[in-house]
């Protein structure tokens, strides 16, 4: 079984090997969308981590003494836990597997030691029923083959946070069946990036595509930590219809000194200033667009428009997953056997 695959080797039938994430972004390439390049590190490399290494016993034993109340109980487990995946060698063979397709990926990209982002990718995550958006985690802007493989330890471990283990333990999901790939993926050199949701996020009406963006890298935007510009997509007409922007006091970048991402003041001019035209907008939209489609079902999406690159060649997905919130919601019938949804879609139509 292979220790990584590249995005282009993957779809969403691979997803017991590649999870979630990556599953994702390789039936996104599949079907033409533009999305940075990259590679899947498998569930293979992981289980052969956790089995070559002799932790997962004890991996489950600390599992085991938590209590699903008991919140200290759960970080007692987690930093132990977390400390053997430290204090373990990643199998030779694993790890050169992981140098080999890093060197790879930096021929494709032309460039020595090209800055990836390193994220994890687990086989529970991005599925119709649950998220766990937030619940592992990523890394930026990582450079050469050293720190790559060693931040796609620190992924797999992110499988036991305290919050990984709480929601496992919400959701229903037993810990010995979810595994953890992790994706390697080129950078994008973002000049601005956000969300992007194929149906109205506060209200749920799916004749709406909402896009909410930031100026740099999304980070500022999923963590909430900005008030947005926010963008409202007629789905038929691909036309804005609503526009709202905000004054944006920060925004997420690279800081050079300390080589990762942090929060930095937005320069002046930028603040009150629209981090993306309109022709941005709708080529975001169309994207979401065709994603829904693709899927047959409402997206939550990741993107970022590349500073280096021109339009539209600078437009990239970096993640797609169904929508949870209005999609599990019971599809309730208020008139003539017809739901709010129904009714919705109806009256747009009746409108062209």
């Amino acid at each position: 079984m292979s220790y990584a695959l590249r995005f282009e080797e993957i779809d969403k039938s691979s997803l017991p090997l590649v999870g979630g994430k990556n599953a994702s972004l390789g039936e996104l390439i599949k079907a033409g969308f533009r999305v940075p390049p990259g590679f899947a590190v498998t569930t293979a490399s992981y289980i052969k981590f956790i089995t070559a290494t002799g932790i997962k016993e004890s991996i489950y034993e600390a599992l085991s003494a938590v209590k699903p109340d008991d919140d200290a109980s759960i970080n007692e487990a987690s930093a132990r836990i977390r400390s053997l995946f430290e204090k373990a060698q990643i199998p030779k063979d694993v790890e050169q597997e992981i140098r080999k397709n890093y060197l790879a990926l930096c021929e494709v990209c032309g460039r020595e030691n090209v800055p990836v982002a390193v994220r994890s990718s687990a086989t529970a995550e991005d599925v119709p029923t649950a998220s766990f958006a937030g619940q592992q985690e990523t890394y930026l802007w990582v450079r050469g083959a050293d720190e790559v493989t060693g931040k796609v330890k620190k992924c797999w471990s992110s499988l036991f946070t305290p919050r990984a283990i709480s929601y496992r333990i919400r959701m229903g999901f037993p810990h010995e069946k979810v595994f953890m790939s992790v994706g390697v993926q080129k950078m994008v050199n973002a000049k601005s990036a956000g969300v992007m949701f194929t149906l109205d996020p506060t209200t749920g009406d799916p004749s709406r595509i909402v896009i909410e963006a930031n100026w740099g890298l999304g980070e500022a935007v999923v963590s909430g930590s900005v008030n947005p510009d926010r963008f409202s997509v007629d789905k038929v007409l691909l036309e804005i219809s609503e526009k709202k922007i905000s004054v944006k006091e920060v925004m997420s970048a690279l800081d050079p000194v300390k080589k990762e991402v942090v929060l930095v003041s937005t320069p002046p001019e930028k603040r009150n200033s629209p981090c993306l035209n309109d022709e941005e907008v709708i080529e975001l939209a169309k994207n979401g667009k065709r994603i829904e489609e693709h899927y047959g079902c409402p997206q939550d999406i990741e993107w970022a428009i590349d500073l280096d690159l021109f339009f539209p060649d600078n437009v990239f997905i970096v993640q797609s997953r169904p929508e949870t919130v209005w999609s599990q919601r019971k599809r309730e019938v208020i008139f003539r056997g017809k739901s709010v949804n129904d009714l919705i879609w109806e009256s747009v139509f009746k409108k062209r």
